[in-house]
């Protein structure tokens, strides 16, 4: 049963997270709260896992999740049901779209997509913001503004933040950063 959970829920999430592997995060938190298979904290360990690993975020999400829920089975079940609406859809785009780009509705189609998919980006990030640099478990608990945000965590954002548009490195050399920040300063 788990194995055609897993291939309905990535299936699901493979087709209508249009705009990369961050817009599969509103699915993986909605994911998170319906089955066992993960947690919304163990959600920000998987992004930063797959943001330091090769290949696209939302493809090693789901096999970090399928490995999560059932091994190395649930692993590529999860994974082969992500991508394939993406071949799927791909294969029909390519056999279609040279013959069909330059009309009007096409075009609009695709004007009314792009900040349709930002939006889905944004707030994905802003899920992500607020998930790592805000503390509501402990702010409940203590009842002390200060413990609302994660001051370290905001600290090391705003660096990486404006390293990041100053500098462009290559965005390996800020995670390897972080890391040893992390391990440094023990976050």
């Amino acid at each position: 049963m788990v194995f055609l959970q897993l291939f309905y829920e990535f299936f699901k999430t493979g087709l209508f997270s249009i705009g990369g592997g961050l817009a599969t995060l509103p699915f993986l938190y909605s994911m998170a709260d319906r089955y066992p298979w993960f947690t919304r904290e163990m959600l920000l360990d998987m992004i930063a896992i797959s943001e330091s690993t090769p290949g696209p975020i939302g493809v090693n999400m789901a096999t970090y999740a399928g490995f999560n829920a059932a091994g190395i089975p649930g692993a590529l079940v999860a994974t082969i049901a992500l991508v394939t609406p993406s071949v799927i859809v791909i294969m029909i785009i390519a056999k279609f779209l040279n013959q069909f780009s330059e009309e009007t509705l096409v075009k609009d189609g695709f004007y009314g997509l792009r900040p349709t998919v930002t939006a889905l980006i944004a707030a994905a990030g802003f899920q992500v913001i607020v998930s790592s640099l805000i503390q509501l478990d402990l702010y409940r608990a203590t009842k002390q503004l200060a413990d609302l945000v994660d001051i370290k965590a905001l600290i090391l954002f705003g660096a990486l933040l404006f390293l990041t548009n100053k500098f462009k490195k290559h965005p390996i050399f800020y995670l390897a950063g972080a890391a040893v920040l992390g391990i440094v300063f023990r976050f």
